[in-house]
């Protein structure tokens, strides 16, 4: 009687068996044939390839080529400044009034006027980068028409020569030549420095969808294995082989599970529109990602890193950038203060006639020269305190850049010594995510034959998932450190090449 009872149960076990593997074909079935119907909606992409699309269409890189743009003009205008200029200029006046003028014996008259004044300028200037000041040369003509009189009268400028200088005071073009060239520089650094955080931003969003989605993948598993060992719990429970709690249990997992599924789902949804958006994407396509473990890279010499970040990072030049602004401040503060002289001097030819061929025969000499000096007797320290104010925050300045500086070379220090442990720690999640997978199919196997304990399938599930998830984390950890590297670096290290663009096609 026990050995027919004996086989009885052995038999329902192997059908049980059965019925597991054919439900499990028939919801792979399932999955394959929804699979192929929706492939033409499927977007699969790589991190190559996410990055190249976000480098190209992402709004962030839209918002770093205006930026650029922008420092680009500005640097176009500060050359232009050092270049001579050619200015034409005119100022015709009519006046019909009644004005009060001076009489030769020193007496006051009001007289009618009815006259009108045409002219017209050609000028040359070319300011003076040594100096500061300007030089100028012009040429001129001017017309003076009575209309009470039904007469006229022109004055030539054949030729002037002017000169305009402060001798004590700021030299502007003097410290643009310092500052401006390291902006532009710092600006077009920052355009590469851009496109790599971009990058490093789609890294972030791509791995952020891989893991959600391998959060789909995990619960929908689990819950197809919890859905059959559910099924199979309750056949065992009726012929008495497991407890009613162990049986309880299983359907507290399926639910458990359930539950998951439904909030990974939701999960990927959100990561997905978030990636769309941050691409360019405007199609509703389903976006697969697919993650390998190819490593362009798998180690980088600390002082070489270090050396190419204080030859290439932006944030070096910013840091020069401060300084030399901060002196630029002090010897403004200093030509504001204490005596100014300020020198103008024009010298040329001029003549007046009633016909223009007259006006340019047997020029005078002109000339006119002006100092205009200023010096503060009593400022109550003014001057000095202004000096001394502008002196405080350059010696601040570099006080907080030296330790910029020093925060910098330390922090890339420790990014590459992060970096370089990356590659073992993905070894190490790449194996163990293998082992905990074999290792909860044994245990899901054991389970079915009665070999081992729930408690001992629901800690193999718990490994496996949680292997699953830190091999993704890994992945991602090593390339968000390697986008972090490129982009203080601006240096290809898969290529061994520095980064660079053709600058020329972003002011189009």
């Amino acid at each position: 009687m026990f050995w027919h009872k004996f086989c009885y149960i052995k038999d329902m076990k192997n059908i049980f068996l059965l019925a597991i593997l054919f439900l499990s074909a028939f919801g792979f079935g399932q999955n394959l044939t929804a699979q192929q119907a929706d492939t033409a909606m499927v977007l699969t992409l790589t991190l190559e390839q996410t990055v190249e699309m976000a480098r190209t269409q992402s709004p962030e890189v839209l918002y770093a080529r205006h930026n650029f743009r922008s420092s680009y003009w500005s640097y176009c205008w500060y050359k232009a400044n050092y270049l001579p200029s050619l200015t034409f200029s005119s100022s015709p006046y009519f006046n019909h009034t009644i004005n009060s003028i001076t009489l030769p014996d020193g007496k006051q008259q009001f007289v009618p006027q009815n006259l009108l004044s045409t002219d017209a300028n050609l000028s040359v200037t070319q300011n003076i980068a040594l100096t500061g000041g300007s030089l100028y040369l012009q040429t001129g003509l001017q017309r003076l028409d009575l209309l009470d009189d039904n007469s006229f009268s022109y004055k030539s400028t054949p030729v002037i020569v002017g000169f305009s200088q402060s001798l004590l005071g700021y030299n502007s073009l003097k410290w643009d030549r310092r500052i401006e060239p390291v902006r532009f520089e710092a600006a077009k650094k920052t355009y590469i420095e851009t496109l790599e955080l971009v990058a490093a931003n789609a890294t972030l969003k791509f791995f952020n969808l891989a893991r959600a989605q391998t959060n789909l993948h995990i619960a929908q598993t689990n819950y197809r294995n919890a859905d059959t060992l559910y099924t199979f719990a309750k056949g065992r429970y009726e012929i008495g082989t497991i407890s009613e709690n162990e049986m309880l249990q299983l359907e507290v997992n399926k639910l458990q599970e359930e539950s998951n599924r439904i909030s990974a789902q939701l999960d990927v949804d959100d990561c997905m529109e978030e990636l769309r958006s941050f691409l360019g994407i405007k199609d509703a396509k389903q976006i697969v990602t697919q993650t390998d473990d190819v490593l362009p890279v798998q180690f980088i010499n600390i002082e070489e890193a270090l050396r190419l970040a204080l030859e290439n990072s932006p944030d070096i030049l910013n840091i020069k950038l401060k300084r030399t602004e901060s002196e630029s401040s002090v010897a403004s503060a200093k030509g504001n203060a204490g005596l100014k002289a300020n020198l103008f001097m024009q010298l040329g030819l001029g003549q007046t006639r009633n016909t223009i061929s007259a006006a340019y025969q047997n020029p005078v000499n002109q000339q006119y020269i002006e100092i205009g000096i200023s010096f503060p007797i009593l400022d109550w320290g003014r001057s000095k305190g202004q000096v001394q104010v502008a002196k405080s925050r350059r010696d601040l300045v570099f006080a907080q850049t030296e330790q910029e500086q020093n925060d910098f070379e330390q922090k890339m220090i420790k990014l590459v010594k992060q970096f370089n442990v990356q590659p073992r720690y993905i070894e190490v999640a790449a194996r163990t995510d293998q082992t905990a997978a074999h290792r909860s199919e044994v245990a899901r196997k054991l389970y079915l034959l009665g070999k081992s304990t729930i408690l001992d399938l629901n800690a193999s599930i718990s490994e496996k998932d949680a292997a699953k998830r830190s091999y993704i984390t890994a992945l991602y950890n090593y390339w968000a450190l390697y986008y972090s590297l490129r982009s203080v670096t601006l240096y290809d290290f898969k290529k061994n090449i520095p980064l660079t663009e053709d600058y020329s096609l972003l002011i189009k």
